[in-house]
């Protein structure tokens, strides 16, 4: 097929490597615009930019498409025969989803219809999944509401995080994406509507995400949710009200510490260098290392040697 290609982050890249390395011909890359990164904010080109240059592939990168009368006719005269589009990071206008003849082909990290929005693989590990996957479909005007083309299935381990599985969905997509337009090419694949009485939706995250609220949360919940918001919102609380951003945590058995079950969520038993904290059902989780406004990363020892925090005191 002549493709049109629309990613920007590392997701999209192993989809753009197996696409082209398969002999489509890619006739044009769009990508986000360079952007600043990290502390420095140094302007860097896309990973899916970066990539495409290596491989002698055109790049465009509008800031904005559904208005763009030069971006519209320049893909007017390729004439696609499809778009496939991966973690682009903008709406495709209606204009756009009606130009190839296969349509726009949309790779998807979740089993559709559960978590359509912008972040469905952590939504997927924060709820505590075990399975998720990964959806081709047919883009339409709705959010992650089009026709399925192709689904495959992906486990999620108890201790794997978000950046784990964004990694194994993305390398898992690209043969399911390459599959997807060779069945689409010989006519042997049959969109499926979705059930939209299944759908659940992942927004994209804030960063109040991150907040620990023990009273509503199991420890097992709390720990659900750090996996999935790593690297950003992370997990974090509040101690004499600064903020206290936790990087490991272990859930704990709580008759193991002989505590009073009538000990509020947020209580802290504090025990030979240990730090463990009372969660919603009465159970119990360990921060193992944490980090305070202004100050380094440290072990739950390291951080009480300088703290004169005792048996009872209050998080959030």
């Amino acid at each position: 097929m002549k493709l049109v290609f629309c990613g920007t982050p590392q997701f999209a890249v192993p989809t753009l490597r197996a696409v082209h390395a398969a002999g489509h011909e890619i006739a044009l890359v769009v990508t986000q615009p360079d952007r600043p990164v990290g502390r420095k904010q140094i302007v860097e080109p896309t990973r899916v930019k970066q990539v495409a240059l290596v491989e002698g592939l055109a790049v465009t990168q509008p800031d904005k498409i559904r208005t763009n009368a030069e971006f519209r006719m320049r893909l007017a005269e390729i004439a696609p025969d499809a778009v496939v589009v991966v973690a682009y990071g903008r709406i495709i206008p209606p204009w756009m989803l009606a130009l190839p003849r296969f349509g726009c082909i949309n790779l998807h990290g979740s089993l559709l219809p559960k978590y359509r929005g912008a972040a469905p693989i952590q939504w997927a590990v924060a709820m505590g999944e075990t399975i998720t996957g990964n959806t081709t479909m047919l883009l339409e005007e709705g959010l992650d509401t089009g026709p399925i083309l192709l689904q495959q299935e992906v486990t999620i381990g108890s201790e794997q995080t978000a950046v784990d599985v964004f990694e194994i969905l993305a390398e898992e997509g690209a043969p399911l994406m390459v599959e997807t337009l060779a069945k689409l090419a010989n006519g042997s694949i049959q969109p499926k509507m979705q059930d939209h009485a299944l759908a659940t939706l992942a927004p994209l995250l804030t960063r109040e995400d991150g907040q620990m609220n023990f009273a509503a949360h199991t420890a097992i919940e709390i720990m659900n949710r750090w996996r999935g918001f790593q690297p950003w919102p992370g997990a974090f609380t509040r101690l004499d009200g600064q903020k206290l951003i936790v990087h490991r945590l272990e859930v704990f058995a709580g008759e193991q510490l002989g505590a009073s079950e009538a000990a509020e969520p947020g209580t802290l038993v504090v025990d030979e260098g240990t730090m463990r904290v009372r969660c919603a059902q009465g159970t119990w989780l360990a921060l193992v290392e944490l980090q305070a406004e202004g100050k380094k990363r440290m072990t739950a020892a390291e951080f009480l040697r300088g703290t004169h925090l005792v048996s009872g005191t209050r998080l959030g």
